[in-house]
């Protein structure tokens, strides 16, 4: 069932002999079979320790995962149809090795010596839609110290992550529009002074209050701002993926630009908090 979180216990794990378990088993019981037909008191003995030790392994095995508590993080939003990775959180009482997890599908990740106290982990998965996505089942498992065994558990975690359309070139609606520079009122922000600097565009009235000089800086005509929008004509998820493309390859660029989309319209800006605001609208749309 999903949850929040899972203290692997009795009712948590799954336990089987591993390949090399079923022919230890199988050496052990033909072993046996010749001792018992050829009166061999030897062949006997050495049958019973190596079931003995068949039985071992399973109580061993078992407590290598025995105690084990996950717990799903909040983790980095993703593109779509691309791995993403989701974080993991393990907790342990005590140091354990040779552990594998991995969600379903998905290449495992091999933990040879996990430290007792909080271990975080990343795992990689590819989702295939947008928006607010739970990850594929969790499997950990484990043969460890003998190989004999195999012991794993399966968990839905519940923290769901964010992902964004996926990237795709295309067409996008953008708009620019004209930006007027009337003045010495309409700057966008400021600078440090540096030598040979304009006086006219230093800020006097910052200065006056004993902060260190600034010039104000003005929009660069030649870089429009620009509104981005979704194409006319196309499907709304490949316009949606079109528009995840341009807004991180602007983003990648450094210019400014703004989204309006469904009536909800982000101002032009820059930086990686608009890029994941502006994906952020994309994915949830």
């Amino acid at each position: 069932m999903p949850s929040a979180d899972l203290i692997l216990g009795l009712r948590s794990l799954y336990i089987i002999p591993s390949r090399f378990g079923a022919l230890w088993l199988s050496a052990t019981g033909l072993l046996l079979l010749v001792a018992i037909q050829t009166g061999s008191n030897s062949s006997l003995l050495l049958a019973f320790l190596m079931l003995g030790l068949m039985l071992l392994a399973m109580f061993l095995t078992h407590e290598t995962l025995h105690g084990l508590s996950l717990h799903g993080m909040e983790s980095q939003p993703g593109f779509a149809e691309g791995p993403v990775q989701y974080s993991l959180r393990l907790r342990s009482q005590s140091p354990r090795q040779r552990l594998q997890v991995r969600f379903q599908g998905s290449a495992p990740v091999r933990i040879d010596a996990l430290p007792g106290g909080e271990s975080v982990i990343s795992l990689s998965w590819q989702p295939s839609q947008r928006g607010w996505q739970l990850p594929p089942r969790l499997i950990v498992d484990t043969v460890a110290p003998l190989g004999l065994f195999i012991c794993w558990t399966r968990w839905q975690p519940i923290q769901a992550q964010l992902i964004w359309p996926a990237r795709r070139p295309g067409p996008v609606q953008d708009a620019r529009p004209i930006v007027h520079r009337d003045g010495l009122d309409e700057w966008q922000d400021l600078r440090p002074y540096r030598d040979g600097d304009r006086q006219s565009l230093v800020d006097w009235t910052s200065a006056a209050k004993g902060r260190p000089l600034q010039v104000k800086r003005f929009r660069e005509p030649e870089h429009p701002e620009r509104i981005l929008a979704p194409a006319s004509g196309i499907p709304r998820e490949h316009a949606l993926q079109h528009l995840a493309d341009r807004i991180w390859r602007l983003h990648q660029r450094g210019e400014a630009y703004g989204l309006q989309l469904q009536g909800t319209t982000l101002p032009v800006q820059h930086g990686r908090v608009h890029r994941d605001a502006c994906l952020e609208l994309l994915a949830l749309a």
